[in-house]
């Protein structure tokens, strides 16, 4: 992997709407994303990582922050500007039943990106379709086919080959998996991890469920309420989480190896409205080790070791008891 990042953000923040109706989707969000890197955002529904995917692709407009994209800076561009990175960067999204066009066959949906971008025309525009679809694993002869003739996976496959038309260099997948049957999704993530090697694709991988992530990606970013509260290679995070969210959701996903570190803490409650965030640590509410300088100060990520930081006043160690950083 290149030293270089592919994709840098820097303060990435997004609010909806005015005060004294504020939402606070993403605050001060920060991470980067090598060349054929999978990094994975992992959090509970109503975290941020479905709005970051977003921003990132200038699907939608920071409030502030900075993006770079293959060392442009596309925080501001206008639409015109980011033709090239439609190009360059694409998104598979969570539900492939509303993602695909229902009064469009196959070829249609594929050929709309290689219309767009003029990669191809006539006899090769349809034998390029075909090879797209026998990648993700589908006949070529689907390709007449309508939406509603496949299944919840056949037709995530087609979403994906929608997403290789352009042949990006990055992916954004928006639990990808999430709306399909277990089998099927882990049809799909060897499909994906696949095509990671085949095309040295960067991705960014969203999910709720960590123990997908752990077996995608090369790193990990731990939402909450809007922002990394842990960021840290896949095993570290998995197998020595420094931050006690990061070990609520391991104890919520289930294990199949007996041998596996055992968090017995589950959370409580629900998480905050991010119209009304708690002051301070925006987990203090729920955190089991919360004290009364957690309402106070905003803990910035300090480092556990190499490429591991948390965000947290305290230490957690091993036996559940805070010390002091």
């Amino acid at each position: 992997m290149s030293a270089t990042p592919l994709l840098s953000v820097e303060g990435l923040t997004k609010h909806f709407g005015r005060a004294p109706h504020l939402l606070r989707a993403v605050e001060d969000v920060s991470f980067h994303v090598a060349p054929g890197e999978v990094l994975g955002l992992v959090g509970e529904s109503g975290s941020g990582k479905s709005t970051i995917g977003r921003l990132v692709l200038r699907l939608i407009d920071p409030t502030s922050g900075t993006i770079r994209f293959d060392g442009d800076d596309i925080s501001r561009a206008t639409e015109r500007q980011l033709k090239s990175l439609r190009r360059k960067a694409q998104m598979v999204f969570q539900d492939p039943y509303a993602s695909l066009n229902p009064r469009l066959r196959v070829r249609d949906i594929i050929g709309e990106a290689i219309d767009a971008h003029r990669l191809a025309s006539g006899a090769r525009r349809t034998e390029r379709i075909g090879e797209l679809l026998e990648t993700v694993g589908l006949p070529a002869a689907h390709m007449v086919r309508f939406p509603h003739e496949f299944s919840g996976g056949q037709r995530q496959r087609i979403g994906i080959a929608r997403a290789l038309a352009v042949e990006p260099k990055l992916i954004v997948a928006d639990e990808p998996v999430s709306a399909l049957d277990v089998s099927v999704q882990a049809q799909v993530i060897n499909l994906l991890q696949d095509l990671r090697r085949r095309f040295e694709l960067a991705m960014l991988f969203i999910s709720h469920d960590l123990e997908v992530v752990e077996l995608m990606c090369d790193r990990i970013a731990v939402l909450y309420l809007g922002r990394i509260v842990e960021i840290g290679r896949a095993e570290e995070i998995s197998t020595r989480p420094r931050h006690p969210y990061t070990r609520a959701l391991l104890a919520a996903s289930p294990k199949a190896d007996p041998d596996a570190p055992k968090i017995r803490r589950l959370l409580k409650g629900d998480i905050p409205s991010p119209l009304a965030p708690p002051s301070g640590c925006v987990f203090r509410t729920r955190c089991p080790h919360a004290t009364g300088e957690c309402a106070q100060v905003v803990p910035a990520l300090r480092a556990a070791g190499d490429d591991h930081r948390f965000a947290c006043l305290y230490d957690i160690a091993d036996e559940g008891r805070p010390a002091a950083a």
